[in-house]
């Protein structure tokens, strides 16, 4: 072999027509934006009433290079009772995915749909691990089908691919 080629395991070849068939990766997920406030500690650990847990989702996307776009999830969670907040938590959490001959009617649906259902189960052990080391029982947040939410939100919008709504 020449000293400036590749071994053959570098260079299979593509099957007869794939070389054109899409590609996603994930390049790297991270915490972009976090928040932890025990606003009564330590009275908060005396209080006699559970808390009532909101939590709110988001998702944002923003292409960042050619063939290169951002996830990202927030999530917001206030945790309060009748004497005040226990606890609140923001968090923003992205992921970078390399998306290579993705059809652009399918950009959409993977950036909100299957990119955060990707993400959801790190931003979700964050969650927990923030919420138990602020002295509070680990919140375990139940898994969110984000597809069909995503698909829900785009019926409610006019329907799937431009079909009226309740016709898809």
């Amino acid at each position: 072999m020449a000293e400036n080629e590749a071994p053959d395991f570098l260079t299979v070849p593509q099957p007869d027509g794939e070389e054109g068939a899409p590609q996603v990766g994930m390049m790297a997920q991270y915490v972009k934006d976090f928040s932890f406030e025990n606003p009564n500690a330590p009275a908060v650990y005396n209080w006699p009433n559970q808390p009532q847990i909101d939590v709110q989702f988001n998702i944002g996307t923003q292409q960042v290079a050619d063939e290169l776009h951002e996830s990202a999830l927030r999530i917001e969670i206030t945790a309060t009772a009748p004497e005040g907040v226990a606890f609140k938590l923001e968090l923003l959490y992205g992921g970078l995915f390399a998306l290579r001959n993705v059809p652009a009617e399918a950009l959409q649906p993977f950036l909100l749909g299957e990119a955060p259902r990707l993400l959801f189960p790190f931003a979700r052990r964050v969650v927990a691990d923030a919420v138990r080391d602020g002295g509070f029982p680990p919140l375990m947040l139940d898994p969110i089908d984000f597809n069909a939410l995503y698909f829900s939100q785009l019926a409610q919008q006019g329907g799937i691919m431009g079909e009226p709504a309740g016709q898809a």
